[in-house]
C-alpha cells in the first residue's frame, strides 16, 4: 500500500470526496479540503473549458497551504471533444490530483506527470485496471457494487483480491462506504483511500437540489436500483426519483451510448438533475449536514472504530 508523495500526511482522513455529476461544485470542493479530506469535481460540470477554468481559480484562491489538495476528473473517451483543452487549463493550474474516467491513456498521464502531478483512474473490474496500470497511472480507484453513479458489479473483497495481486500503487475503494468505520474497513482491505460520493451529496454545500438531498436521507439500501436506463451504461440511482421520472426501474437497458457521458446534451443533463444517482451507502446517511461536520464525523468514527478493533485484538 502506498501513497503519493503529494497526499501523505495532508488529509486528515484518509477520504476522498468523489467527483460526481452535477452535483460537486466549488463549494463543496472548497469545504473538503478545509476539512482535511480531498475534494474533487467533474471538468464536466462547468459546461466549457472557460468555465473550468473559472472553478479552478476559485478553488485555488479559497485554500491555503494548510488545507487538502483537490483533484479534476476527466472524461478520457474519444468522444469527449474538450478533452485536449480542458487538460491544457488543468496542466496550466497545475491540478494536484487528476481522476480519469472511461479512458487510460498515456499521454494524459504524462502531461499530468510532467508538472508532478498524481493520476487515479476508475475501473469496475481487473481487465481494464491491468490496461490503467499500463498507462503509467499512479492509483486505481476500485468502483465496487453498490456504488452510487456508474458503477461495477463485483464484490469489493473479490474487486480488491484480484487488483491488488499484481498493482502495488495507490488503491481507492468505492462502493457504499459512508461511516469512518467503513473507511477503516476499506483501508484493512487494502486500500489506501476511501471513495466516498453519496455521503457528500447531502451536504449543504454540495449542488444537489434540496429534495435530491431527502431522498438519500431517507432512502435504504433498498431503494437503490442498479440500471441502464438513463445513461445506457450501468449506474445506481434512487429508485423513487426513477419513479416520479415515469422510468420503470427494472425496465430492459438499450444500447449503450458513451456520447450520453462524454458530450451530455441539454436533455441527458436535465436527466441527471431529474434522475438521482446515489449509493447503497445511503443506509448510512440520516441527515444534511455541512462538509466540515461531515468530516468531523468520519474522522471520529473512523478514531473510534481503530479504538473498538485495538481493544479486541489485545
Amino acid at each position: 500500500m502506498a501513497l503519493p508523495s503529494s497526499l501523505a500526511g495532508r488529509l486528515r482522513v484518509p477520504v476522498v470526496a468523489a467527483p460526481m455529476f452535477l452535483v460537486s461544485g466549488p463549494d463543496l470542493v472548497v469545504g473538503a479540503c478545509r476539512a482535511g479530506v480531498l475534494g474533487t469535481f467533474p471538468a464536466l460540470n462547468q459546461r466549457t473549458t472557460a468555465g473550468l477554468e473559472e472553478w479552478l481559480d476559485l478553488i485555488e484562491g479559497a485554500l491555503g497551504p494548510d488545507d487538502a489538495p483537490f483533484g479534476v476528473n476527466l472524461i478520457v473517451h474519444r468522444t469527449n471533444a474538450r478533452l485536449a483543452d480542458d487538460l491544457a487549463v488543468v496542466v496550466r493550474h497545475r491540478v494536484p490530483v487528476v481522476i480519469t474516467s472511461l479512458g487510460a491513456a498515456p499521454e494524459v498521464v504524462a502531461a499530468v506527470h510532467s508538472y508532478d502531478g498524481v493520476v487515479f483512474h476508475d475501473v469496475t473490474n481487473a481487465h481494464h485496471a491491468r490496461k490503467a496500470a499500463e498507462a503509467g497511472v499512479d492509483g486505481l480507484i476500485l468502483v465496487a457494487a453498490g456504488a452510487g453513479g456508474h458503477a461495477g458489479a463485483l464484490s469489493p473483497f473479490a474487486l480488491m483480491a484480484e487488483v491488488r495481486a499484481f498493482f502495488g500503487g495507490t488503491i481507492l475503494l468505492a462502493g457504499a462506504l459512508s461511516s469512518g468505520s467503513d473507511v477503516l474497513a476499506a483501508r484493512a482491505m487494502g486500500a489506501d483511500l476511501a471513495y466516498l460520493g453519496t455521503r457528500f451529496v447531502a451536504t449543504q454545500e454540495s449542488l444537489a437540489s434540496a429534495e435530491y438531498r431527502a431522498q438519500v436521507v431517507a432512502a435504504g439500501a433498498s431503494d437503490i436500483v442498479y440500471t441502464a436506463s438513463v445513461s445506457t451504461i450501468p449506474a445506481n440511482f434512487l429508485r423513487r426519483s426513477l419513479e416520479l421520472a415515469g422510468i420503470d426501474p427494472d425496465a430492459a437497458p438499450g444500447p449503450v451510448d458513451l456520447a450520453h457521458v462524454t458530450r451530455p446534451t441539454e436533455s441527458d443533463a436535465k436527466a441527471w438533475r431529474d434522475i438521482w444517482s446515489a449509493g447503497q451507502g445511503v443506509a448510512g446517511i440520516d441527515a444534511v449536514l455541512p462538509v466540515a461536520e461531515v468530516v468531523d464525523r468520519l474522522a471520529r468514527e473512523y478514531a473510534d472504530a481503530r479504538s473498538r478493533l485495538l481493544a479486541k485484538e489485545r
